[in-house]
């Protein structure tokens, strides 16, 4: 038989109930419009993800709640899949003012709506609990794996993390229950590779169990995290079958040819009967109606997005965080502070691409010791990006610090001290424009930068939003580069001054500084920081690596010491597997250093 099966590929925006309903809502009718049996969201569609402690507001859930029967509604003629926090019905009616205790938390959930109804409801089995998630605070874990039954045809829902797993509740919806057809859904956040290793697993979860799978994610971004889509449909021995766009919102149409051989399954599982399998029962559901497939209907066309390159999935997750943090959070343009470097240049770029030029301000600051060459790159760049360019020196006003300061820091030696002034100026600065016209500011500091605490408190760090914060510097060079030769069809192509990608980089502080007077070559300095920050090696084990022991050990102790930095720093777009922040929680006050 052929079944058609529609996957919305939605940005739900956390909190917005009303938007995310009314969005859900619609593309009910455009999936009942285009003949589809069957319409799946992603993993809390209905809330946005992730929700955090809002799920600790009573009245949060309740309103939630609320949400089902008018999606129901919408449902006449086909099946509807969709993500929602789930209250177990002895909860349901509780007085909004009882707090939410562990023993009464919510499922992570997914609504089964047909023809009007509700048909059912899915509980997550498996609770991530690592890195950016924290799942288990909130919700407590599903023990029933149910399959739903359409006529013949049999379909097993999971949420995410459920089908990581092997011996998860694909594989006993599979075997267990007969499932033809796995609809998993999810909130996936994107980082470097990710997408390559997931399609790897849904392949393998597919002909390990000779079913199909539909992997339905959220797309857009949401504070420091981006859902970077790339839906996609596998047939039973793991081969592609379409592919939804990656970083953007989309309808995948797909017709499948289900099986007219129906699976065995255990002796005496009838309808609504139920079995168990370490504690997680499976039972199988009758919605009570059987998708038709008239003659008449065209066929769809089946969609597969291009594979990207690691520049370009990297760049387009930066671009589409900006655009949602600033759009989501009712800000109408940045403020981007332009030095003449390499940081600002693409932080800028990435800005204007996300928000359009209209919408980005550059203002440069120069200093005593800016130099003529960045004073003319900065202007080139504003120039090629088409931005308004505000030129505010610093000059005087450092100026006058200095004096104000002369007398408190008579008989001291000029340090870092006089060179953060200036970088707390600017931040000032920046500040002050934000204040008055509500723009916000985008800081440009790298994750090289942020890991060895090379940056200034209240001063290059001042700002909203951290777009390029879990960007090594290296790879900093490289989308520059990609940025500069792009000839693709999602951005214009824009050109970063030659002169800014090959300048040694610095900070320009004070006479002839370079960023290697005070660091290693950024080649090196990225090599260590990925062993120590993000793969938790030894000092000992990274010097075997081949790198200087007393570099090794000077650069692992500046990432030690600049833990209070990094938890002042605003929040910036995850796109490595371990980012500074969530991933990576440190203690500030600790003696415990990593040793031998």
């Amino acid at each position: 038989m052929t079944f058609r099966l529609a996957m919305i590929q939605m940005n739900a925006v956390v909190g917005d109930l009303e938007g995310n309903v009314h969005a859900i809502c619609r593309w009910i009718r455009e999936a009942r419009k285009a003949k589809a049996d069957v319409v799946v969201f992603p993993e809390l569609a209905v809330c946005g993800y992730p929700p955090e402690d809002l799920l600790l507001m009573p009245k949060f859930l309740l309103d939630i709640s609320r949400m089902r029967d008018r999606i129901a509604k919408v449902t006449t003629g086909l099946m509807a899949v969709v993500g929602s926090v789930v209250e177990p019905d002895h909860l349901a009616q509780r007085p909004i003012q009882e707090p939410l205790s562990d023993e009464r938390k919510p499922f992570n959930g997914a609504w089964v709506l047909a023809n009007g109804q509700i048909k059912g409801f899915y509980a997550k089995c498996k609770l991530p609990n690592y890195g950016v998630f924290d799942e288990e605070r909130y919700f407590q874990p599903g023990r029933i794996s149910p399959v739903y039954c359409l006529g013949s045809l049999r379909i097993g829902i999971n949420i995410c993390e459920d089908i990581w797993f092997a011996d998860g509740p694909a594989s006993m919806q599979a075997r267990l229950g007969g499932a033809h057809l796995i609809l998993n859904i999810n909130a996936s956040p994107y980082h470097v590779g990710k997408t390559q290793s997931r399609e790897c697993m849904l392949a393998a979860r597919a002909k390990d169990n000779n079913v199909i799978v539909s992997y339905t994610n959220m797309v857009g971004g949401q504070d420091e995290l981006v859902f970077d889509g790339n839906s996609l449909v596998l047939d039973s021995n793991g081969s592609l079958l379409a592919k939804a766009k990656a970083f953007e919102e989309d309808f995948l149409l797909t017709d499948l040819q289900i099986p007219s051989i129906r699976k065995r399954l255990p002796k005496g599982f009838g309808i609504a009967s139920k079995t168990k399998v370490d504690g997680v029962g499976v039972q199988r559901i009758r919605i009570g109606w059987m998708p038709t497939r008239q003659k008449s209907v065209t066929p769809c066309v089946t969609t597969m997005a291009h594979a990207i390159e690691e520049s370009e999935e990297i760049y387009r997750a930066l671009v589409l965080g900006v655009r949602d943090y600033v759009r989501k959070n009712a800000f109408s343009k940045v403020l981007v502070g332009i030095s003449g470097g390499i940081d600002s240049a693409l932080t800028a770029v990435i800005a204007r691409d996300a928000l359009g030029a209209s919408n980005v301000m550059g203002v440069m600051m120069p200093s005593p010791y800016t130099s003529q060459e960045s004073r003319q790159d900065s202007r080139q760049l504003g120039k090629n990006l088409g931005i308004a360019l505000l030129n505010l020196s610093i000059t005087g006003v450092f100026k006058v610090f200095l004096r104000l300061l002369r007398k408190s820091f008579q008989g001291c030696q000029t340090d870092t001290t006089e060179e953060n002034l200036q970088a707390r100026i600017r931040g000032t600065l920046l500040m002050a424009l934000s204040n008055k016209f509500g723009y916000l500011v985008l800081t440009t500091g790298n994750k090289s930068e942020m890991s060895v605490g090379y940056a200034t408190l209240y001063g290059d760090m001042a700002g909203g939003f951290a777009v390029i914060k879990d960007v090594p510097k290296t790879k900093v060079y490289q989308l520059s580069r990609w940025r500069s030769e792009y000839r693709g069809s999602h951005f214009e192509r824009v050109i970063i001054p030659e002169r800014i990608q090959v300048r040694a980089p610095s900070a320009e502080l004070k006479p002839d500084q370079k960023d290697q007077d005070t660091l290693p070559p950024y080649p090196v300095l990225d090599a260590i920081l990925q062993a120590y920050v993000e793969d938790n090696y030894s000092r000992s084990r990274i010097v075997k690596m081949g790198y200087d022991p007393h570099v090794v050990r000077k650069v692992m102790g500046m990432v030690d010491h600049s833990e209070y930095k990094r938890r002042q720093a605003p929040v910036g777009i995850k796109i490595t597997p371990r980012a500074l922040g969530k991933d990576r929680r440190m203690p500030i006050t600790n003696r415990y250093h990593s040793g031998t």
